[in-house]
């Protein structure tokens, strides 16, 4: 793959190159990953806003908790170990 040059302010750039250091990566791997996990929120709202776009149907949900069981009750984080 071809290299090419992206003008950012120094203020972004050593902003990128903390936060790759920390994460013991290149700039260049930092950003690759970071593109990738941006495609995959992007991907991810377009599911949500499909599946709730599919579930506002008549019908959809009770069909959904009648198949699945429903939504399964949130584990409360106030359990205390002993």
């Amino acid at each position: 793959m071809a290299d090419t040059t992206v003008k950012i302010d120094t203020e972004t750039r050593d902003r990128f190159a903390a936060v790759a250091a920390a994460r013991g990566q290149s700039v260049r791997a930092y950003l690759a990953e970071l593109a990738i996990q941006e495609e995959n929120q992007i991907k991810l709202g377009r599911a949500t806003a499909a599946f709730r776009e599919a579930i506002s149907q008549p019908g959809i949900a009770e069909a959904f908790d009648r198949d699945f069981g429903g939504i399964p009750e949130p584990v409360h984080a106030s359990r205390r170990a002993a």
